[in-house]
């Protein structure tokens, strides 16, 4: 019996040359324990070994040791992951997607912004395996209570993250259960009237297109160089947006080798139009499929062009600081609020944000008479999508509908 100087343990041996040790104490009795000291928590196991016999408590403690050590390699946690290391953890897992091209750099921030709901739900420094299924069932509820202007869709896709970490956690053996158990949401649906996506109206527009004129004027922004050179990209952004119908995650990500030719095409009794051609890449496209935008605007990509620093072909568009750097996700929210109210727009109670543009754009090309077909091809979605979410028929568009005829001549031919 090896000799210690702890009067609470009685009998103790070490095992494997000193990385742990088997024990007896006076409140173990005659059942032996393992105590072994975990160098990257900083803090000792203890574990009941569940025998009276030494060399059988040998035996388990060594086997315990080795899974131990192996675990501490492969970098797990051995007294739990908190839920703060269990979003890092995940997060990290899912940049592999990124780099896979599964989902775009865009989606790994919207992951890791819905998580930090989370983390503040559940509490950072909370221990996942405290938790069950019930843990989060009340999780729409408090949003709701912080935040009183969140969306229930919102809810929902968080939820949905949630638990796709939760799925994660419990394949690497840090929960015993694959998701939580949500309150049940009702998410209104497109065809009701609330539930609709926003949209400006062609007055709407044009007051923000005037706005933005003052706005971003050196009048307004005074001295201040790096203010207005905020304003006047938000600008050419806004503009480009609703001419190109491109999503808000694709056109964050343009850059300036995704640009293929400008064309000016000349119109019998109008202005003439600047054309662009753009390639959507498939890493940045919501459907993941590569394809060519032909649209307006081209004259606000090259206004851009002449007063942006950054234009190598691998620079962002919309960049930051230096080319490889996107403009701040935070200056492009806060710029919208600013414009909805210098508009006089209620923008939360109708629901008009960046992504009302590209439902605006297209709203426009169904309005000057181009195919659902051919607006599909260029919106990257689906001729039924198109139909279902955004061909709202205005007043003046059903006039002329209801005045286009036709007869048939003396040989049956249709003439329109």
């Amino acid at each position: 019996m090896a000799k210690t100087e702890n009067a609470f343990i009685v009998e103790q041996h070490d095992i494997l040359g000193g990385k742990a040790t088997v024990l007896r104490t006076t409140q173990s009795g005659k059942r032996y324990q393992l105590r072994m000291w975990v160098s990257s928590e900083n803090r000792y196991m203890r574990k009941s070994l569940r025998t009276e016999n030494l060399t059988e408590a040998k035996q388990r403690a060594e086997q315990t040791v080795i899974e131990t050590l192996a675990q501490v390699q492969n970098g797990k946690k051995i007294f739990g992951l908190t839920i703060q290391q269990l979003v890092i953890e995940y997060l990290q897992w899912r940049k592999e997607d990124v780099e896979t091209k599964n989902i775009t750099a865009g989606r790994h921030v919207t992951l890791s912004s819905q998580l930090k709901h989370f983390v503040a739900f559940a509490g950072a420094t909370s221990k996942v395996a405290s938790f069950d299924m019930k843990s989060a069932f009340d999780y729409a509820n408090w949003r709701r209570l912080r935040h009183e202007e969140v969306r229930d869709i919102t809810i929902r896709n968080e939820q949905t993250t949630i638990n796709h970490m939760m799925k994660f956690a419990f394949r690497e053996g840090h929960s015993h259960f694959t998701q939580f158990e949500f309150r049940k949401l009702r998410i209104r649906t497109e065809e009701d009237d609330d539930g609709r996506r926003g949209t400006f109206t062609l007055e709407q527009y044009d007051e923000l297109v005037r706005f933005m004129r003052t706005w971003s004027s050196k009048a307004q922004c005074g001295d201040d160089e790096e203010l207005r050179n905020k304003r006047l990209l938000i600008r050419d952004c806004i503009l480009i947006a609703s001419n190109t119908m491109l999503r808000v995650g694709e056109l964050w990500q343009l850059k300036w080798g995704d640009i293929e030719k400008f064309e000016t095409m000349k119109q019998d009794g109008w202005n003439d139009v600047e054309l662009v051609t753009l390639r959507v890449k498939a890493e940045t496209s919501k459907n993941r499929k590569t394809r060519n935008v032909t649209a307006r605007g081209g004259e606000y990509f090259q206004r851009l062009f002449e007063r942006v620093k950054f234009k190598e072909s691998t620079d962002y568009i919309f960049c930051g600081k230096t080319g490889a750097e996107r403009f701040n996700l935070r200056h492009y929210y806060s710029a919208w609020s600013e414009l909805m109210k210098g508009i006089g727009l209620d923008y939360e109670a109708e629901n008009i944000t960046w992504y009302s543009l590209r439902h605006f754009g297209i709203t426009c090309r169904l309005k000057a008479g181009a195919s659902i077909y051919e607006i599909s091809k260029i919106a990257g979605t689906s001729v039924g999508f198109i139909e279902k979410h955004y061909g709202h028929f205005d007043e003046a568009m059903a006039k002329s509908v209801a005045m286009k005829n036709f007869s048939i001549s003396k040989d049956g031919i249709v003439i329109r």
